[in-house]
């Protein structure tokens, strides 16, 4: 009998109506001859109430109680679900991520996992429950429940496929698949039959919301294929999964937007061994995560480092390097807030030419100015001003033809 892992997310939870339906969703994979194992999410919304929460009662809550807090929006919406199987004539069962038998590291908040022993799982699923599983947490060496980071559910139903041999994982979620760009943005934005590991993960990256990077990380890491598709649905979604040869035939797969980026640039700084590793050991003290790093040609003995941070750190960010400034001798802090990362993703790239050409051409003709580049095998990434950001993803699909031709050979010359 096939094992089927599948997740959803917090708007596939809702209400009391999406519960019933997704119970419903269950009970029929269950009846097609599967063993089922759910991932669920908190509802839409707990989180984020959770956190407000925490932050009105203690402006600076122990990391600790923060993820006991945190755990419990997961734990409600697990008991509800398998409420719903019950009533509904199923036979279904809650378990906690540490029930379930996720060990993670003592990390709070941002814990990684370590080990999963799946031991109760398996039991119950041969008595035919349908296994529910709070996404999200864990449970570190010394007991105590732990968090894996927003979006954490995704990583928990990866691994724990990964950890049962699952036969499938179904991700749920408010779309219907991974689309060449944000259909919101883009109206005729194509949605993708299939993506490579690495393409998704870059994609993620660059600000796609439809996955957390860690748990591509470790399907890619494990080999653990899964499907991302809608929860309201029954249509097909979009398969991550090892790449093959075929895929290099589509050069870009899709692009992003990254919003609510901020610049930052240290101002003629000593072209000398150590000072970019003093500036980026004070930001990484304020656990501030950077993105693009640019440093420019050297010139007279100094050089220019700029970076790209999430605009919410950028007062922690200047707090921190303003007096290293003065002590680095640099010229000064140059900062700039609402800037947005636009990327174009494709494995194709590898054995393409002429993309960065063509994306720098057509958004020179857009007249949108590129503040900073940064590249990968498979990814060009361009800051650009946000209010710009929504035309020019529009400008570079329609420059690459994604709508026409996500399905077929890139007209660009392939290297030999």
């Amino acid at each position: 009998m096939r094992l089927i892992v599948q997740k959803y997310g917090g708007t596939s939870v809702g209400t009391p109506e999406r519960i019933r339906h997704v119970a419903r969703r269950l009970i029929e994979t269950q009846q097609s001859g599967c063993r089922v194992v759910a991932v669920i999410s908190a509802m839409a919304g707990v989180t984020d109430n959770l956190i407000k929460l925490a932050r009105e009662t203690s402006p600076q809550p122990e990391e600790r109680e923060f993820d006991a807090l945190l755990a419990t929006g997961e734990q409600a919406a697990i008991a509800l679900i398998a409420m719903a199987v019950n009533a509904l004539g199923g036979k279904a069962v809650s378990l906690t991520g540490a029930e379930a038998g996720i060990l993670t590291d003592r990390a709070h908040t941002r814990a990684k996992i370590a080990n999963i022993s799946p031991k109760q799982i398996h039991e119950l699923l041969a008595d035919d429950y349908i296994v529910v599983v709070a996404g999200f947490q864990g449970q570190n060496p010394d007991g105590e429940t732990t968090t894996l980071g927003r979006g954490g559910s995704d990583l928990t139903a990866i691994a724990l496929a990964g950890a049962l041999n699952a036969d499938a994982c179904q991700i749920f979620t408010d779309v219907d698949g991974v689309f060449t760009c944000d259909p919101r943005v883009v109206t005729d934005a194509q949605k993708l039959e299939e993506v490579a590991y690495d393409e998704l993960l870059e994609m993620a990256g660059a600000g796609s919301k439809v996955m957390q990077s860690r748990a591509v990380e470790f399907a890619k890491k494990f080999g653990v294929e899964f499907e991302v598709r809608s929860s309201f649905k029954s249509d097909v979604g979009t398969t991550a999964k090892e790449e093959t040869a075929s895929m290099e035939d589509v050069v870009i797969r899709g692009i992003s937007v990254d919003r609510n980026q901020a610049k930052v640039t240290v101002d003629d700084v000593r072209d000398e061994a150590g000072i970019a590793g003093r500036i980026f050991s004070v930001i990484a003290s304020g656990n501030i995560s950077v993105d693009m790093i640019v440093q420019s040609v050297s010139k007279h003995g100094t050089t220019d480092i700029s970076f790209t941070i999430h605009e919410n750190d950028l007062d922690s960010a200047t707090q921190l390097l303003t007096p290293v400034v003065k002590e680095v001798q640099a010229a000064g802090l140059i900062t700039k807030s609402g800037v947005a990362k636009l990327s174009v993703v494709g494995i194709g790239m590898r054995s393409h030419s002429g993309v960065a050409a063509r994306l720098f051409d057509c958004l020179g003709k857009g007249g949108i100015n590129i503040q900073l580049i940064s590249t990968s095998e498979i990814k060009i990434a361009v800051v650009i001003d946000g209010q710009d950001a929504d035309r020019a993803a529009r400008l570079t699909h329609q420059e690459f033809g994604l709508a026409k031709f996500v399905t077929q050979k890139s007209p660009l010359t392939e290297e030999e």
